[in-house]
This record gives structure tokens, C-alpha cells and sequence, in this order.
């Protein structure tokens, strides 16, 4: 037990170390995020008709497409089946499905309700923004050629250290409203080149692309969160099955010297007698 507790003890400083550096990088991403919802709400109210794949409803009777995102790993409490549970109910409202795992857990989970996975990425790849254009490259294109008549993605929303919420949000087609809200107040003209319509052309991909980027740096917060809470209550827990387990020993102990002396009390007076 005592190396039980070593060993929790050591996942638990180690997470916290993870999760100041992946707050800082959703941090860093924050204000790039911003403003790409913002030039694309700009986008929209110029365009009057928009022509884009991305923007068009799919393929009539295409199964939908899902990228389930979790981690690789698990020791970090009810985190992963609660992405998994979202999941398998999506799977029993309609099991015509295309999945896109983002995750080694992930992975388990499809093969374990007996479905196969188009492609499989980890979630602790070397470079997440090279990963989150191959998930949306490979997405976009299945959904332009009609295998999949939409994209939704399942993911955790990180609410604070203690709480980490499944969240299911559709990717294609790209609604306007998805965008980001409307912001209040007058606004400045702007004006795009060669025409807005070439620049949603360029932009919506991008857009695409740094949501699963961003869904990837919050799932992995919301990991060593998870994690850190877990270990932190694992740690606790040892504590007190040591102290339990210390007293058992130290009554089993006594228990055996007090027999030990009745033994030999007993020894002497037989031979005393």
C-alpha cells in the first residue's frame, strides 16, 4: 500500500505539471480563435449566397460521422466513460454510424460494441495541429464524396479542475450560427480580396481544422484534470487503508507475542511442577 501511495503520489504532481502547460497552450490559442470566428461571422453577413461543400447539407442516407475523443491512458476516474457513454447511447438512438477515434480508449470502446474504426489517431501525437488537419482532411473529404452525410464531434468541455463535462457539437456541415455569436454594437466595413466568397473558400477549412486542434488541447486539460483529482483521492485513500492496515498489524502483532509468553509461562510452570 505504501508504494501503492508512492506511486499515485508521483501521477498526481506529474498531471499537475501537464495541466499548467496545456492551459497556457489553450491560452496562446484563445485570441487566434477569436479572431477566425470573427473574420468568418464578417464572411457570412457579406456573402449573399454561400457555395461552399462544407456549408451544403450531405448526403441524403449517409450515416453520420463521429470523432470520439478521449485520451490514451486512463487512472483518471469516470473521465473517459463519460465520452464512451455518450457515445454508446448516440449508438443505440441509430447504430448506422462512420467513427473517427481520437484516442487509444476511444479505440477500445468502438471495438468493444463491435464496430471498426475508418482511422485511428492517438491523442498525445507529437504535433496536434499536424493531427487535427489529417482528422479534418480525412473527415472533409469523406463528407464531400458522400460516405458520411454529416460530422459530429464528442468531446469534453473543460468547466473547472473538478469538473469536466461531455460535449457533443456538429462540425459539418458548418451552420452559420456555429460561427460564434453575433457581436453587439456598430462595426467597421470590411472588405476582402479578390472577393469574400474566395476568402470563406480558404477560411472555412481553417476554421474546421483549429475547432478539432482546440477540442484536442481541452481534452487533454481536461485529462490531466481528471487525473489530477483521481490521484489526489487515490492518494487519500491509501493513507487510510495504511493507517487501517497499521493497526491490524500492530493487533496481529500483539496477538502473537501475548501467545508467545502464555507459551512459555506455561512451559516453565509444567516444568516447575
Amino acid at each position: 500500500m505504501k508504494n501503492t501511495q508512492q506511486i499515485t503520489k508521483a501521477m498526481k504532481q506529474v498531471a499537475a505539471a501537464k495541466i499548467r502547460r496545456a492551459e497556457a497552450l489553450q491560452k496562446q490559442s484563445r485570441p487566434y480563435a477569436l479572431a477566425l470566428a470573427e473574420m468568418l461571422q464578417d464572411l457570412v453577413a457579406s456573402v449573399g449566397t454561400i457555395d461552399h461543400p462544407y456549408m451544403k447539407p450531405g448526403a441524403p442516407g449517409a450515416p453520420t460521422g463521429v470523432i470520439l475523443m478521449t485520451s490514451d491512458k486512463g487512472l483518471a476516474g469516470s473521465f473517459n466513460a463519460n465520452l464512451i457513454r455518450l457515445m454508446e447511447q448516440l449508438h443505440r438512438e441509430d447504430d448506422h454510424r462512420r467513427y473517427y477515434p481520437v484516442g487509444n480508449k476511444a479505440r477500445n470502446a468502438i471495438r468493444r460494441q463491435g464496430d471498426e474504426a475508418v482511422q485511428v489517431w492517438p491523442l498525445q501525437s507529437p504535433d496536434k495541429l499536424a493531427a487535427a488537419r489529417e482528422i479534418a482532411a480525412r473527415v472533409s473529404a469523406d463528407f464531400i464524396r458522400g460516405y458520411i452525410g454529416s460530422v459530429t464531434l464528442i468531446s469534453p468541455k473543460l468547466i473547472n479542475m473538478m469538473s469536466q463535462r461531455p460535449e457533443m457539437r456538429q462540425l459539418l456541415p458548418v451552420v452559420a450560427a456555429d460561427a460564434g455569436p453575433k457581436p453587439d454594437g456598430p462595426r467597421s466595413a470590411v472588405e476582402f480580396e479578390p472577393s469574400a466568397e474566395a476568402v470563406l473558400s480558404r477560411i472555412l477549412p481553417k476554421y474546421l481544422e483549429f475547432t478539432i486542434y482546440a477540442a484536442m488541447l481541452e481534452t487533454d486539460a481536461a485529462f490531466y484534470a481528471a487525473q489530477l483529482v483521481a490521484m489526489s483521492n487515490a492518494s487519500d485513500n491509501a493513507k487510510k487503508l495504511i493507517d487501517q492496515l497499521t493497526v491490524q498489524m500492530n493487533n496481529a502483532r500483539q496477538a502473537a507475542i501475548t501467545k508467545e509468553i502464555l507459551e512459555i509461562v506455561g512451559g516453565a510452570e509444567a516444568l516447575a511442577g
